[in-house]
């Protein structure tokens, strides 16, 4: 899977980046995430896939969106191939013009990413030397020291990023009196995600309580970078969404770890970048053409490509910039 689709996995998300690129700082969210939709809809009817929408935004009757069952690519004949898309991670971060927004999307074999509901998740989110040091059920002081001993650092030199949001008020108070430092972001957990497990980014960890379909995405992208992801699933106050989620399966009461939200044994993650942040550049434009920052990783074999792509304008006086 991974030769045979991987570029065009990575297509699919520069098409998708730049086509909302054109909308930064515009203030219209949901016009950005329906470029990004469109244009990542596009570029998967064209792969040679049968491939099936199994985290996605909504249902069928949401339509424009990426909706959970809808089919990809060119169908009978080709490989069955599940797929996870967030279009545009960070709407809010794109119509704003603020940094982290990208386009993203992981891929597997059939039943190789758990079908989460679009439910709440808490997370835990570290690193792969941190990696089965931690646990979602131990107080987060613990963790702090768990994760500052596994990188030989004191917890004051560790950097956690949490979502703003009001419940997190007793997280929040919970680092700060562990005396851990703290990087709150309005958006972009799966961004975040990925980047506790890269060395270098600055950030140590994630915790806090986010998407679920977006913690599928992180554990796709953790999993080939070896790092960890906890999460718990949340219920709400709608019977009717609890009954669903009963229904595929959800048990409220354990601990989803990385193998079991995205379980198969080939994996590819792509992300684009549309505004720049910790990992990628965001989308630059020349006069004769189109720059792209992008992550490809593959699990089996492990890869992790930084990709920096130039998409040239057709033409004879064409000039490619630096």
């Amino acid at each position: 899977m991974e030769q045979q689709l991987t570029g065009e996995f990575l297509h699919v998300v520069e098409q998708a980046a730049i086509a909302c690129a054109r909308s930064i700082g515009h203030g219209d969210r949901k016009h950005s995430d329906q470029l990004a939709v469109e244009a990542m809809r596009k570029a998967m009817d064209e792969i040679q896939m049968d491939g099936t929408i199994v985290i996605g935004e909504g249902e069928r009757d949401e339509a424009p969106m990426l909706y959970v069952g809808e089919k990809l690519g060119r169908g009978a004949g080709c490989p069955a191939i599940d797929i996870a898309v967030d279009p545009l991670e960070g709407t809010n971060l794109c119509a704003t013009g603020s940094a982290n927004a990208i386009a993203v999307l992981a891929a597997s074999t059939k039943g190789g990413l758990l079908h989460a509901p679009d439910l709440y998740m808490e997370k835990l989110v570290v690193g792969p030397q941190a990696k089965g040091k931690v646990s979602l059920d131990a107080e987060v002081g613990e963790n702090l020291q768990e994760i500052a001993k596994s990188l030989n650092r004191k917890v004051a030199d560790l950097t956690v990023v949490v979502l703003e949001r009001p419940r997190h008020e007793k997280l929040i108070g919970d680092i700060r009196k562990a005396g851990a430092r703290i990087q709150l972001i309005g958006d972009g957990d799966l961004s975040a995600a990925i980047s506790a497990a890269v060395s270098g980014t600055g950030v140590h960890a994630v915790m806090g309580i986010g998407g679920a379909p977006e913690g599928v995405l992180s554990a796709a992208a953790l999993k080939c970078l070896n790092g960890e992801i906890q999460g718990r699933l949340l219920t709400d106050s709608n019977t009717a969404s609890r009954d669903k989620a009963e229904k595929m399966g959800v048990n409220f009461d354990r601990i989803y770890f990385t193998e079991d939200l995205a379980p198969g044994h080939q994996i590819i993650f792509a992300a684009c970048g549309v505004t720049s942040g910790n990992l990628l550049n965001g989308v630059r434009s020349f006069g004769d053409g189109i720059r792209t920052s992008s992550l490809i990783l593959n699990f089996n074999p492990r890869r992790v490509r930084f990709i920096d792509t130039v998409h040239v304008t057709s033409g004879d006086k064409v000039t490619v910039r630096f």
